[in-house]
């Protein structure tokens, strides 16, 4: 807590002031270089967030030795380099254009509102003549450069009303769209992705294209006549990042086609694994179905009525069992069966999985087909002891990765290396012998791994980094041109805090929809999106750009007149004096 405290203290010293105070670097007739700045300003914010993604998770695994992961590594470096970064922007303090503070411009604001409402409320019985604007009600305590500020400020803030609504999608990335790479396969080849670092793929793709859009876009839009302005690029912005969730949600339907299908109330799934060396066939009773397995293998998970299920006839060889069951209902099971010399053994086996694994996990457990008591490891997990025709208990592995097999039988090892089981899947392995360091296991698909590739979510990411380009760049732009000159920082707040109501508004939309389908929630984001650019589009067609260096100059020039009369005033006041 101490930690998000003082970053949040941080970042709300930082954010809002850095960008104005680049913005006052620049004249007031250096528009074009004033704009470029922000399309560097936020290239250099990702490059940064691009670089703490790939190098914070390889520092804090360095400490292997330790087998844990060293996190204060992870923090220690970013800190430091912290630290340098501060002396290095303390160091050229001198050659940057220092606008003085002018006292605490939020409380003036506040204060200066809250009087004009209190004030009106207090003459709402009365007959007073009606004034331009609510505002101007704070005119007897204010004065007018204050007031016609706050007007502007106001004016603006209104505009940002449907703004959240952006970021509510934007901020996604790190959950929603994250959690659907975990359904995804993350095997590019050389490398193996985590769900996790797929969200790389934004910064990425900022630094490539806010140089490309800035250079090229923006002046092939301004050849063609089209009078870009900062207000529509913000609603073409939105537009596409509703566009963006509706790629994602046409991804989603495909990965659910992949998903395995669990048991519902009511109902239970067994599949059938052959331990023997004998065909098999297993009739579920009464008359329910009928399947039949070679030696070594397995079929997929059948789903049945548990009301329906009474038992199983079991038929391998020339021997024959039937085994009465009962299931609890809404659960997996397997059915291990296996022809010995003398009988058929068969054991239902409760499969503790309930959901696909997350976050691109696997879930792996073994079975012994030895005659013997043996010990299981794999990679650094122990399975324990299993003794023979037994399974262990599910473990969880991550995605992606092969892990070294040992069995210990008769204090015996023997060991080999096992498949690559991609992500998202659990496997029982059986074990068939262990001799001679050899080591021959067989294995059976309990949830397939992810078969959609995780680069199908290029293009969502994409077309959401475009609209991210055209969106956020210009409102720090436009926030800092229609700024008096007092409040850059105010309006750079007033940008971010629909960061944080954006937030807000993922957490209400998702926990009122009750959607069951991730799909769905996809398309309702994107539809609210797409609801509010329409508004927005509206509001932006009847705002008027201002300058705030003109309304500035005025009262400039107004201070001026009123000086030059008083000190007209003085002089004659005092010739008449000299004249007595």
């Amino acid at each position: 807590m101490v930690g998000l405290i003082l970053i949040a203290l941080g970042t709300g010293g930082i954010k809002p002031c850095v960008a104005a105070f680049g913005g006052d670097q620049f004249e007031d007739d250096q528009e074009k270089q004033r704009t470029r700045f922000f399309s560097i300003f936020y290239l250099s914010i990702n490059a940064g967030s691009l670089l703490s993604t790939i190098i914070t998770p390889i520092l804090r695994g360095k400490a292997t030795h330790l087998k844990q992961r060293c996190y204060p590594l992870a923090f220690g470096v970013p800190a430091a380099l912290m630290a340098v970064a501060l002396v290095v922007f303390i160091i050229g303090s001198r050659m940057y254009k220092k606008v003085q503070p002018q006292g605490n411009v939020m409380i003036q604001v506040s204060k200066c509102i809250a009087f004009a409402i209190k004030n009106r409320f207090r003459h709402r019985s009365k007959e007073f003549p009606k004034r331009e604007h609510w505002l101007d009600w704070a005119s007897e305590k204010y004065d007018k450069r204050l007031i016609a500020q706050t007007k502007v400020v106001l004016k603006v803030l209104f505009l940002y009303i449907p703004l959240p609504m952006f970021w509510a999608l934007f901020d996604q990335q790190g959950s929603r769209w994250t959690l659907q790479a975990t359904t995804m396969d993350g095997n590019f080849g050389a490398i193996q992705i985590q769900p996790d670092q797929m969200q790389t793929v934004n910064p990425i793709l900022i630094i490539v294209m806010v140089p490309v859009v800035d250079a090229v876009i923006y002046p092939l839009i301004k050849k063609c006549k089209i009078n870009f302005t900062p207000l529509r690029k913000i609603t073409v912005g939105m537009f596409l990042a509703s566009l963006a969730f509706v790629a994602a949600a046409l991804l989603q339907v495909q990965i659910d086609k992949t998903l395995p299908v669990f048991p519902t109330a009511g109902q239970s799934q067994i599949k059938v694994i052959n331990l023997g060396t004998d065909g098999a066939t297993v009739q579920f009773e009464p008359q329910l179905q009928s399947v039949n397995v070679m030696p070594m293998e397995s079929t997929g998970y059948m789903t049945f009525e548990t009301s329906q299920l009474r038992s199983l006839n079991i038929t391998s060889g020339n021997k024959n069992i039937i085994k009465v069951i009962e299931l609890p209902g809404e659960n997996r099971h397997t059915l291990g069966v296996k022809n010995n010399a003398t009988h058929i053994v068969a054991e239902l086996l409760f499969d503790n999985v309930t959901s696909k694994p997350e976050e691109g996990n696997n879930l792996i457990r073994f079975i012994n087909n030895l005659p013997d008591t043996i010990t299981v490891t794999m990679g650094d997990t122990s399975f324990g002891t299993l003794e023979s025709l037994s399974a262990s208990n599910y473990n969880l592995f991550p995605g992606g990765r092969k892990d070294n097999i040992t069995v210990i039988r008769n204090s015996m090892p023997c060991s080999v290396i096992s498949r690559a089981f991609g992500f998202g899947s659990a496997y029982t392995i059986v074990i068939n012998t262990c001799s001679a360091n050899t080591l021959n296991v067989t294995y059976s698909e309990d949830i397939p791994p992810n078969t959609v590739h995780m680069a199908w979510q290029i293009p969502q990411y994409f077309i959401l980094t475009l609209a991210e380009v055209v969106f956020s760049v210009t409102g720090l732009e436009f926030s800092y041109s229609q700024a008096p000159s007092n409040m850059k920082a105010v309006l750079q707040a007033g940008w971010l805090l629909t960061v944080a109501v954006g937030n807000i508004i993922v957490l209400i939309v998702a926990g009122a929809s009750k959607l069951s389908e991730q799909w769905a929630e996809y398309v309702l984001f994107a539809a609210l999106l797409l609801a509010v650019c329409i508004i927005f589009a509206v509001m932006a067609y009847f705002y008027t750009y201002i300058d705030p260096n003109e309304i500035e100059a005025q009262f400039d020039e107004e201070e001026k007149k009123q000086v030059e009369k008083d000190q007209d005033v003085y002089e004659k006041q005092a010739e008449a004096d000299s004249r007595m």
